[in-house]
């Protein structure tokens, strides 16, 4: 099984040849809504401090994503920005802060980050909300900290993410009871 990753923690990773040489670091993640993953990475230069790349890391050239850096075959999978600049439109970085409602026409939160599977995947698994006390119960800190599975929602586009009524039944109030929910919905154990 792929592990999970938060996409605000991808911001100023390396993306590392398999040959090893650090060719730049993620700037920005971009989403495909419609394919319910990632579709590439904006990039900075090898230095952090050597500001935006005027090229970008499509889905499709990543070798895998992994905790510590983006593992492309060599530096030619990186490509010019008006190759990928129509997918990058679509939601740029426009999910954190989107605003999820339930069908019912319900506030449930905002988004503050979005999980991810590493690994060749890239598939977007859930998100993680700044929740309303209606749908958790217990302290303000973990009301904070709640994640809603992608598979709830029935649309997601660049600010507003809706779920169906009951799908609040089914908010975990931290990443180990998320992922434990999510292998018992897959029938494995942990």
């Amino acid at each position: 099984m792929n592990g999970l990753t938060a996409v605000r923690s991808l911001t100023t990773l390396p993306v590392v040849t398999l040959g090893g040489d650090a060719v730049a670091h993620v700037k920005d993640t971009v989403f495909d809504p419609a394919a319910e993953r990632i579709a590439g990475f904006t990039l900075t230069g090898r230095t952090l401090l050597s500001g935006p790349l005027p090229r970008d890391l499509p889905w499709p050239a990543v070798h895998c994503l992994g905790r510590h850096a983006v593992m492309v075959h060599d530096e030619g999978a990186l490509c010019d920005l008006p190759r990928s600049v129509a997918r990058r439109d679509a939601l740029r970085g426009r999910l954190l802060g989107a605003h999820v409602l339930t069908d019912d026409g319900d506030l449930v939160g905002t988004v503050l980050d979005v999980l991810v599977e590493g690994g060749a995947s890239g598939r977007l698994v859930a998100f993680r909300l700044a929740a309303h006390r209606e749908p958790v119960h217990g302290s303000r800190h973990r009301r904070h900290q709640v994640y809603v599975p992608r598979g709830e929602a029935l649309s997601v586009s660049d600010r507003t993410v809706v779920i169906p009524a009951h799908a609040t039944t089914y908010v975990t109030d931290g990443l180990p009871s998320f992922a434990a929910h999510r292998d018992r919905g897959r029938g494995t154990a942990r």
